[in-house]
């Protein structure tokens, strides 16, 4: 039975796209797409954003503070580990946000423990110190046993009790490897409760990682079991197989609000839009099939689905497009289309585009309609997604490409490449038109890195179609990827391994990590 809206318990939800999402390998993003997306976070709803880990970086630093500073509604929080310097530099950067939060973390588990030679006394104590120091700092202390699912149940009780003592307001239950199951999660929530004295002054967190798919069942479970905020990325960005899918669990909770009665302060129309941003900024597509946010997650091929479809959708659907943001809008696009026409049909997709920019995908979109009969809104969301990336990254630009290729070699490329300004030209020879076209860039271009992944996706159907070329590139450990879409694959290729390269240029001028993180793995934390 339907639970009452004003009865349900308010789950809240923190997003840690920034912070462990962005820890994916290849995913870094620049100091304005971080403020674009946290825009996006706090517009659509979120609790808690937490925006980075302060002292990795002057980067790192200068984004979260700024993005404290602007943030609207959403509490911002920074990761700091378990010391002084790092709660310092965190509360530096996350002070002036309307509602700030701490967010520090030790691993305590046998395999952690051992990492900074503590004993369960002596970490004990480091527990007791910093989280007394961030709480003297800030009355919102976030603090996370790191591999908490594999911590002895008697030292986590222990250790959660003097961090609930010591000011703690969140706990954070994270299963740091992804290791746990729906059942032992939520037992893992009972059983603190149960046992920890003051746990039910505080609030749980559960913090889920994909390695066994499981993410998204575990974090239910544990709120089901008593947790009252989902840790989750956009898209389940994150480390390895990734993070908890922010826009899973919201509309599992909004579609089985009969069997899960809770509510979020979440705005689902707004998960489409950022869904892409992400994609778009991290250079992660999102596969076709994922859940709510896949471009199949709403297509039906069946002659037997269409039909149910046909009749009534609640057949095959349990969700409207409408719900996440998908525009059910059947306005056709081709090249007698006006800027007026063109507006509003972005603006169905979810984005409202300033002027000087709807110019700049207006060009692309004539030059498209003159190449095709009919432009879908896969390919509209393309441009735009070429046009974000692009306007970011200037250094390097693909002016003109020429190929020749066929069963006869070699195949040759011509480009001509600017770099910072100046147009360079050059001949090469490849095995294929991309591998001649990679290797001209490399010559006008030169570097170390080497080519990890090359992805190639048709954007939509027919001989026409756009193609998405996603690129990841491997230079002396930093790891960069690009994305771009045209009708020519070859384009879209140069273009996509162009744009991981300017991505390198930008990481290879970041200020490095300060020594203290230097050689220090703080990746899953929290």
């Amino acid at each position: 039975m339907m639970t009452d809206k004003t009865s349900q318990a308010r789950v809240l939800i923190f997003d840690t796209t920034l912070r462990d999402g962005e820890q994916s390998p290849g995913a870094t993003m620049t100091h304005q797409e971080k403020l674009e997306i946290a825009a996006m976070l706090d517009e659509m709803g979120v609790d808690i954003i937490e925006a980075g880990f302060p002292i990795a970086s002057e980067g790192d630093f200068a984004a979260v503070s700024e993005i404290a500073r602007l943030a609207k509604t959403s509490t911002i929080c920074g990761l700091a580990r378990a010391n002084y310097k790092d709660i310092d530099r965190c509360w530096e950067a996350v002070k002036h946000a309307k509602s700030p939060r701490i967010h520090t973390f030790i691993g305590t588990s046998p395999l952690h423990r051992a990492i900074p030679n503590l004993d369960m006394d002596q970490m004990a104590e480091r527990i007791h110190d910093t989280v007394t120091h961030a709480r003297n700092l800030c009355d919102n202390v976030q603090w996370s046993p790191m591999d908490a699912t594999r911590t002895e149940h008697d030292y986590l009780c222990r250790v959660v009790e003097i961090a609930i003592k010591a000011g703690a307001t969140t706990i954070n239950i994270p299963d740091t490897v992804g290791y746990t199951a729906p059942r032992e999660s939520a037992a893992l929530i009972r059983m603190l409760l149960e046992r920890v004295p003051g746990a039910d002054k505080i609030i749980f967190a559960t913090h889920c990682h994909n390695d066994l798919g499981m993410a998204t069942a575990n974090s239910l479970a544990a709120v089901e079991a008593g947790a009252r905020q989902i840790e989750c990325t956009i898209n389940g960005l994150g480390e390895r197989a990734g993070n908890t899918a922010l826009e899973e669990v919201v509309m599992a909770m909004k579609v089985r609000n009969d069997i899960l009665p809770f509510r979020t302060a979440i705005d689902t129309t707004k998960i489409i839009n950022i869904s892409r941003k992400v994609a778009t900024v991290s250079g992660f597509p999102v596969q076709f099939n994922k859940a709510i946010v896949g471009k199949n997650a709403f297509a039906h091929e069946s002659g037997i689905h269409q039909d149910g479809m046909l009749k009534n959708a609640e057949t095959f659907e349990i969700m409207r497009p409408t719900d996440v943001g998908l525009s059910d809008t059947s306005l056709v696009m081709g090249k007698h289309s006006g800027r007026a026409a063109l507006r509003a049909k972005l603006r169905d997709l979810g984005y409202e585009l300033a002027d000087n920019q709807l110019n700049d995908v207006f060009v692309r979109f004539k030059a498209l309609a003159d190449r095709k009969k009919e432009v879908y809104d896969d390919d509209l969301i393309a441009l735009v997604s070429d046009q974000e990336t692009s306007a970011v990254h200037d250094t390097l630009q693909v002016k003109r490409l020429r190929v020749v290729c066929g069963t006869e070699g070699p195949q040759e490329a011509e480009l001509t490449l600017s770099i910072d300004g100046v147009d360079h030209s050059v001949d090469a020879t490849g095995d294929g038109p991309v591998d001649a076209a990679f290797n001209a860039v490399k010559m006008l271009f030169p570097h170390k890195a080497r080519l990890q992944l090359y992805q190639v996706q048709a954007v939509t159907e027919g001989t026409d179609a756009q193609a998405t070329v996603s690129v990841r590139i491997e230079e002396e450990g930093r790891i960069a990827t690009g994305q771009s879409a045209d009708t020519d694959t070859v384009v879209a290729s140069v273009k996509a391994y162009v744009n991981a390269l300017n991505r390198l240029i930008t990481r290879r001028k970041k200020t490095a990590p300060d020594a203290d993180v230097k050689g220090v793995s703080y990746r899953d934390a929290g």
